[in-house]
């Protein structure tokens, strides 16, 4: 499974700007998402930015005043290119659409670019550029939680569905009580998610139905660890081999996990995938298998070929392409 962080997303940007003209004086982001997309290229290309309907009824967002240039004086009728960004294209029915509305803007068709930073596929008939091919299965950090996956995913509360408790609110007692009916959202689902598997204790079952059904979050299987008290659970060190052995013997194909230290234990001990909140990375098996190789490498030129393989893992063939080839040139 591919994933890519709002990082990732800026970094992506970056290392295609090469590819564009150096004339384009306006990006519009195609809502929701392309809004993103837009304001991150709008900022490291300090050009106007706007989104699809107001640049349909002509206008474009104020730039503020701290890195004032020509280009965003422009007005748009003296935009000389503008490009029209959405963060990803898979089928292309988004970028039809938009290519529809900004005819109707009545600019001419050569003043538009067309482009997604990432796509299933190099080449769209509806797209000009795709700036990383990104494969099916995907998931992006701006839509993980309302992603369809989820209804194939074992997923942590604390620290995901919710803010982590406090030192002082993890009493196991009144004052976690109070923490588990009060809890403040962190990331709230929109769809079903499949299994929520978290090591707070079974005895507090009521207390957390109480509140997920308080934040409409939709669940198949609530699977809490059954020890009789918080101390049991740190002695036993339980939190990550709990959470692994319930997920390898599930059908689940991702589990989402709010700590890095957990994540990577639960990978380790399942076997599959896992996100991890924390560090917004997808930790995997073969990835895990290739660290464990670079640690046992005893050469330079071992050690240089473990890299080049965990950097494939990592960023996928064509993103390690465009890597090689930015290091290649001269500074």
């Amino acid at each position: 499974m591919h994933y890519r962080s709002i990082v990732d997303m800026s970094a992506t940007i970056v290392r295609n700007l090469h590819r564009l003209p150096g004339d384009i004086d306006l990006v519009v982001g195609i809502p929701r998402s392309g809004m993103l997309a837009a304001n991150l290229f709008s900022l490291t290309a300090n050009i106007q930015m706007t989104d699809l309907d107001s640049f349909v009824a002509g206008k474009v967002f104020s730039s503020g005043i701290t890195k004032r240039s020509a280009a965003l004086g422009r007005t748009m009728a003296e935009m000389r290119r503008i490009l029209i960004l959405d963060d990803s294209i898979n089928g292309g029915s988004a970028m039809r659409e938009a290519r529809v509305r900004a005819a109707a803007a009545g600019v001419a068709r050569d003043q538009l670019i067309f482009a997604a930073v990432y796509g299933t596929y190099e080449r769209y008939e509806e797209a000009d550029l795709v700036f990383e091919v990104v494969p099916q299965p995907r998931l992006f950090q701006w839509n993980v939680m309302h992603h369809k996956f989820l209804g194939q995913s074992c997923v942590d509360i604390d620290g995901v569905l919710c803010f982590d408790p406090t030192r002082e609110e993890n009493d196991d007692g009144p004052t976690y009580l109070n923490f588990l009916a009060q809890a403040r959202p962190l990331y709230v689902p929109t769809r079903k998610i499949a299994y929520l598997v978290t090591s707070r204790l079974e005895k507090y079952r009521p207390q957390t139905a109480a509140w997920l059904a308080a934040q409409g979050i939709e669940y198949g299987e609530l699977v809490m660890l059954d020890l009789p008290s918080k101390e049991e659970r740190q002695r036993l060190a339980a939190h990550g081999r709990f959470k692994a052995e319930f997920y390898k013997r599930s059908d689940a194909v991702l589990f989402i996990e709010s700590e890095h230290d957990q994540a990577m234990n639960i990978a380790k001990l399942s076997g599959k995938p896992v996100l991890c909140v924390e560090s917004q990375q997808m930790i995997s098996p073969d990835m895990l298998w290739l660290s464990g190789q670079l640690m046992q490498a005893t050469t330079s030129e071992g050690r240089k070929a473990m890299l080049k393989a965990m950097a494939r893992t990592v960023l996928g063939e064509t993103g390690y392409q465009a890597l090689k080839s930015k290091m290649r040139k001269p500074a």
